[in-house]
This record gives structure tokens, C-alpha cells and sequence, in this order.
């Protein structure tokens, strides 16, 4: 009979955790990236073609929003006594003036603010974001790379 050591089972636990992470922040970031188009118009026309340095913006963006809107999730949690915090989508004022106190609205409003920043910051206008996220709802071959693009930035030590 084998004997298991104790740091084994850390490593198999840790590796478990960091594995649940990966999944829950790639589905949330998934559910995330349809509600996050921001207020400027979106074209109808969508360039077919998302190059990989557009994709590595993107998801590096996604990744820096996301640790925000948990951020701002958090605190707006707290504030409504653990209630459920209604989806906030950024260009829909109406979903912002749901929230039931002047201080969560506020932090609402500064993560799209926020959210906005950091994607001009990547690179991408926040045009080319948008279009990026209406063309991940049908490109399934879109999904995928920028799904694995996120898997490898997370991945890293210094994930920026």
C-alpha cells in the first residue's frame, strides 16, 4: 500500500482550486464580454478577420475588467446586505439606476468607467472592443482562440 504525502495532497488540492478558478473566470468572463459593450454605436459592419494582437488586447482587457467587476460586485454586495447584485450593463443606464442605494450606483458608475479606461488602454478603441465582442457571439473559431488566449494569460506569473 502506497503511502500518500502530505504535500501531495496540497498540490493536488492546489492544482484542483487553481483548475475551479480558471473555469469559474473564463465562464464569467464569457457571460461578462455580451454585456460589456459600452455606449458608443457598434458598426453593423464587423471586419471578419480579429488579428492575434487584437486578441491578446482583448483578452488582457477582459482579464483586468473582470478583476474590477468583481471589485465593484463585492462592495455593491456588501453595501445591500449580501443581497443578489442585479447585471450591470454599462450602456443601460436603467440597469445601473436599479440598484437601490445613491453609493452602489456610484460604484457602478465607476467600474464602466473604469472598464472603459482599461479597454482604451489596451490598445483597442472602444469601437473595435465592442465589435470584437457582437462577432464573439456567432465566431465560434473567435471563441476559441481568445478562450485559449485567456487560459495562457492567466497562466502566467506576471499576467498584466
Amino acid at each position: 500500500m502506497k503511502k500518500i504525502t502530505h504535500s501531495s495532497k496540497v498540490l493536488n488540492i492546489s492544482r484542483m482550486l487553481s483548475r475551479s478558478f480558471l473555469v469559474s473566470t473564463l465562464a464569467t468572463i464569457g457571460l461578462f464580454a455580451g454585456s460589456i459593450v459600452f455606449s458608443s454605436k457598434a458598426d453593423a459592419q464587423i471586419p471578419t478577420k480579429v488579428g492575434t494582437n487584437e486578441i491578446v488586447k482583448y483578452s488582457q482587457a477582459l482579464l483586468t475588467i473582470e478583476e474590477t467587476r468583481l471589485q465593484a460586485f463585492e462592495d455593491i454586495k456588501k453595501i445591500g446586505g449580501g443581497e443578489k447584485v442585479p447585471t450591470i450593463v454599462c450602456n443601460q443606464p436603467s440597469s445601473i439606476q436599479s440598484l437601490r442605494t445613491r453609493r452602489a450606483r456610484d460604484i457602478a458608475r465607476k467600474y464602466c468607467q473604469r472598464s472603459q479606461k482599461i479597454v482604451e488602454e489596451s490598445g483597442l478603441s472602444i469601437q473595435r472592443f465592442n465589435n470584437i465582442t457582437l462577432k464573439l457571439r456567432n465566431d465560434e473559431s473567435l471563441k476559441r482562440q481568445i478562450h485559449n488566449t485567456l487560459i495562457r494569460l492567466q497562466k502566467k506569473p506576471n499576467n498584466p
